[in-house]
C-alpha cells in the first residue's frame, strides 16, 4: 500500500467534508447527527473507524472498565456513536475518564492529536492492533461550542492524510460541535415542550376532579396533631406515608404538605395506584418510548418525569404489583428511572408522598409488599384519623358542606336542625368524611325548607343496602375465584394458572385470596 494519499481525495478535502457537513446539518435528531458524522468519515475519507464521545454524568462507575483511571466520578466521556470496524457502544471504551488515555487528554485540554505515523507515535498505544488492521493515520479533536466542551471526535485511517485534510478536519470538528449542540438544544426544547403539554393536560384533568373540600377543617385533638405533623415535615424533602381508612382525607393531607413545601410552585402529581391496570403500571409511572410495546404509538412521559421538581402523590400505594415496587424502590434510592424501551437512565428530583388504607406491615408478612420499599416510604408516617375519632369536628364539616352545596344547588339553606345535628353526631360514619359529604349533598337535593333535615330513613337504609350489596358481591367473587382455582388444581401462576384465567396479576390474585379467606385445602 502506498504511503501517499490519493491525489483525488487529497486535492479536495473541503469538498469531501462539506458533503458530510451538509448531511449532518439537515437533521435535528441528535443520534442521526452523530451517526451521520461517524459514518460519513468512514465512507468519505477511508477512515477505518470513527467515534464520538460526549460529556455526560458519571453513571456507570460500578462496572466501568476505566474506573481505576477516574479521579472525578461526577463526569466522564460517553461513547455515543461508532462506525467502521467497531459499531458496539458497550465495549471497553464506552466510558473514558477526563484526563485518561488519548481521548480523555484531548477533552481535558491537551489539544488535538493527529499523525500519519501511528506506529511511531508514543501517544498512541496498542501498536500490534494498529498494525494488524493496517492503520496509518489518527486524528482526534475536541468538540467545543464556544467555550463549552461537548466531547471528542476521533478517527483512525487506513491511509495517510494530507496536511490539508488534517486542517479541514479541525474546521469540521467545530462544525460538528455546532450541529451536535443544535441537536441537543432541539432535544431539550422538545423535552420541555412535551413536559409542558403533559403538565397542562394533567392540570386540566385535575381541575375536573371534585376534591372533598378545599381546606382541612377541624379543631379536634386528632386533626390538630395531623396539622402539627404537616407543618413539621412540609419544609423538608422527607418521604411521607399517610395511613388512614377510605374517606379520611389522605389526599388533602398530601396537598397541604405540598402547598407548605418549597416545591409548591411545581406540580403535585397524583397517581391512584389501585386504578391502573397491572400491565400499564410501569408505563404510567415511568413512561415509554414509541414502539416499545404493542400499542405504544407515541412517546409518553410518565408521572415521575411530570413531577420533576415537584411532588408525586402515590395514592393506594399498597396496590402496586411487586415488579413495579422494585422500580419504585430504585427511584427512591437512586433518584433515576428508565422509560420502557429507552435503556437510558433519567435523573429526577421528586418528593414522594404515599398513602394507603392497608396495613403494609401485614402485607409484608404475607409477601405482597416489599419490606425494603416500606422502610423507604415510612420515613415520616402520618395517621389520618377516622371521622368517628373526630366527633367534635362534625358540626364544622356539616356547615362547610351545607354552604358548599347550598350555593352549588341554589337551595338557599341557612342552617341545620338540632335533631339532624344530634343524629349526625351519633352516627358511626363507616365511610368517614366522604360519606358525610355525600349525605349532606343528598339531603340538600331533597330539602324543601330553609333548614336542612336528615332522618334515619335518609341515613341508615342507604348504608345497610350498600353493605348488603358489598357482602353479596364479595360472596360472588369468592365463589368465582374458588371455582377457577379448583378447575386448575389450585395452580396460581403460569399459562394454565388461575391468575391467567381470571386476567389478574398473580400477586393481585393472592391478595384477593387472602382478603376473601381462600386457602388451599390440605391433603388428608
Amino acid at each position: 500500500m502506498s504511503n501517499q494519499p490519493s491525489p483525488e481525495r487529497s486535492s479536495k478535502p473541503s469538498e469531501i467534508l462539506a458533503r458530510i457537513t451538509l448531511q449532518m446539518a439537515s437533521s435535528l435528531d441528535r443520534q442521526v447527527v452523530l451517526d451521520t458524522i461517524t459514518q460519513g468519515l468512514v465512507e468519505e475519507i477511508d477512515a477505518a473507524f470513527a467515534r464520538i464521545w460526549l460529556l455526560g454524568p458519571g453513571d456507570l462507575c460500578a462496572d466501568c472498565y476505566k474506573a481505576a483511571d477516574c479521579l472525578n466520578r461526577s463526569r466522564c466521556l460517553h461513547l455515543e456513536a461508532s462506525a467502521g470496524l467497531y459499531t458496539n457502544l458497550t465495549g471497553e471504551y464506552r466510558r473514558i475518564p477526563l484526563g485518561a488515555l488519548k481521548i480523555g487528554n484531548i477533552a481535558q485540554g491537551s489539544g488535538p492529536i493527529f499523525t500519519n505515523d501511528v506506529l511511531g507515535d508514543d501517544r498512541l498505544p496498542n501498536k500490534q492492533w494498529m498494525q494488524d488492521n493496517g492503520l496509518h493515520s489518527f486524528a482526534g479533536y475536541p468538540l467545543k461550542f464556544r467555550s463549552e466542551l461537548l466531547g471528542v471526535i476521533a478517527l483512525f485511517g487506513r491511509r495517510p492524510l494530507s496536511e490539508a485534510e488534517f486542517e479541514r478536519l479541525a474546521v469540521f470538528a467545530n462544525e460538528a460541535a455546532i450541529a451536535i449542540k443544535n441537536a441537543q438544544l432541539f432535544t431539550e426544547v422538545e423535552r420541555l415542550k412535551n413536559r409542558l403539554q403533559a403538565e397542562n393536560l394533567y392540570l386540566r384533568e385535575e381541575i375536573k376532579l371534585a376534591h372533598n373540600f378545599e381546606e382541612i377543617i377541624g379543631e379536634s385533638p386528632g386533626i390538630k396533631a395531623v396539622l402539627r405533623h404537616v407543618e413539621q415535615v412540609a419544609p423538608t424533602d422527607s418521604t411521607v406515608l399517610i395511613h388512614g381508612a377510605t374517606g379520611t382525607g389522605k389526599e388533602l393531607i398530601a396537598r397541604a404538605i405540598h402547598n407548605l413545601s418549597l416545591r409548591k410552585d411545581r406540580p403535585l402529581v397524583r397517581v391512584n395506584c389501585g386504578a391502573i391496570p397491572v400491565n400499564l403500571v410501569e408505563s404510567e409511572l415511568f413512561g415509554h418510548e414509541k414502539g416499545s410495546f404493542t400499542g405504544a404509538l407515541q412517546r409518553r412521559i410518565g408521572r415521575f418525569e411530570l413531577a420533576d421538581g415537584g411532588t408525586i402523590f402515590l395514592d393506594e400505594v399498597g396496590e402496586l404489583p411487586l415488579d413495579a415496587q422494585v422500580k419504585l424502590l430504585r427511584v427512591l434510592q437512586e433518584r433515576e428511572f428508565e422509560r420502557i424501551g429507552s435503556g437510558l437512565s433519567t435523573k429526577v428530583n421528586v418528593r414522594v408522598i404515599a398513602a394507603t388504607n392497608r396495613n403494609l406491615f401485614e402485607a409484608v408478612k404475607a409477601g405482597l409488599f416489599r419490606a425494603d420499599l416500606l422502610y423507604r416510604l415510612n420515613v415520616f408516617p402520618i395517621e389520618a384519623p377516622p371521622l368517628s375519632a373526630r366527633v367534635s369536628d362534625i358540626p364544622l364539616l356539616v356547615h362547610h358542606f351545607l354552604e358548599k352545596y347550598s350555593k352549588k344547588l341554589s337551595k338557599g339553606l341557612d342552617g341545620v336542625s338540632q335533631a339532624t345535628m344530634d343524629r349526625l353526631m351519633t352516627y358511626s360514619w363507616p365511610g368517614n368524611i366522604r360519606e358525610l359529604e355525600n349525605v349532606i349533598e343528598r339531603a340538600t337535593i331533597l330539602s324543601h325548607g330553609p333548614t336542612l333535615e336528615i332522618d334515619d330513613a335518609l341515613l341508615h337504609p342507604t348504608v345497610r343496602s350498600s353493605l348488603q350489596q358489598e357482602e353479596t358481591m364479595e360472596a360472588v367473587e369468592r365463589a368465582h375465584i374458588l371455582r377457577v382455582l379448583q378447575d386448575v388444581s389450585w395452580v396460581v401462576e403460569g399459562k394454565q394458572g388461575a391468575a391467567t384465567r381470571l386476567d389478574l396479576h398473580p400477586n393481585t390474585l393472592r391478595s384477593r385470596m387472602q382478603k376473601l379467606g381462600i386457602k388451599k385445602p390440605r391433603l388428608s
